[in-house]
């Protein structure tokens, strides 16, 4: 199997070395096409794989396309290798808000799936959503989901719309983790502790607590129960959370987040 990904960037490198790291592919097998020469020749001298500027001498050789660049580049994109695609060729988009439907009626191609992956995929940790057109072979689906898999867990949908859903949580997720943990290291340092200590003490507690969740079948609230004992220290920071709407703020930011990801699909 022949895998290009389109789009040397962030993204579809890490899609890239996951592969080679899984022994999916071998670096013969694996193809990068990048918007420039320039570009091109600079990634063939850091990673493996087989690196273009040309779409030509790249896309008709592919068994599996996995489209890697930001969605406003996708006209440009669509553009530069339409009439090169063939309708047998499988596709993965991992592109945000760009639907299914719009590729294939850009490309003409109808076996199509597309992903929702998140930052933690750069480290094998990340979690991703991904749905399918009808003509995507059961067989196939599972070449895509293997593929997905180098990067961390996945979750199938059959509704594409749940991919906006996806967006809002796991996409943007890592970056409300990280505003909430900015805050606490914040409050750390104002409390006295020096800028390594504060970050030191809550990326652990982060880790620790989210190890602690995934080991066990408690619920969050159960844990929450575990901590917080009645008049004490956690439940005065509880009760500040509540007067101050932060549980409120972080659904209704969650919400924001899946408007704005049905805004862009349009």
């Amino acid at each position: 199997m022949k895998i290009l990904i389109l789009g040397g960037g962030s993204m579809g490198l890490t899609y890239a070395q996951c592969f080679l790291r899984s022994r999916i592919v071998t670096p013969d097998q694996l193809m990068i096409l990048c918007r420039t020469y320039e570009k091109a020749n600079h990634l063939s001298a850091h990673y493996e794989g087989r690196f273009f500027s040309d779409p030509k001498l790249c896309v008709p050789e592919a068994d599996l396309l996995i489209l890697a660049v930001k969605p406003q580049d996708s006209p440009r994109l669509f553009h530069e290798i339409n009439g090169l695609t063939d309708p047998g060729q499988v596709l993965l988009s991992i592109m945000a808000g760009v639907r299914m439907e719009t590729i294939a009626q850009a490309l003409g191609m109808r076996k199509i799936t597309r992903a929702m992956p998140n930052l933690p995929a750069q480290i094998g940790a990340g979690v991703t959503a991904f749905s399918s057109m009808d003509e995507v072979t059961r067989i196939e689906l599972v070449m895509v989901q293997n593929l997905l898999n180098t990067t961390g867990k996945t979750v199938y949908v059959d509704k594409e719309d749940m991919l906006d859903a996806a967006t809002a949580i796991s996409g943007s997720g890592p970056a409300y983790v990280y505003y909430f943990m900015h805050a606490m290291i914040e409050a750390a340092k104002q409390m006295g502790f020096s800028p390594s200590e504060a970050e030191l003490l809550v990326g652990q507690t982060f880790t620790g607590a989210i190890d602690l969740y995934n080991k066990s079948d408690l619920s969050c609230q159960e844990w929450i129960g575990k901590v917080a004992s009645k008049g004490g220290t956690t439940e005065a920071a509880l009760r500040i959370f509540q007067e101050k709407g932060l549980y409120e703020g972080i659904t209704a930011g969650a919400n924001a987040a899946l408007k704005r990801a049905g805004e862009l699909g349009k």
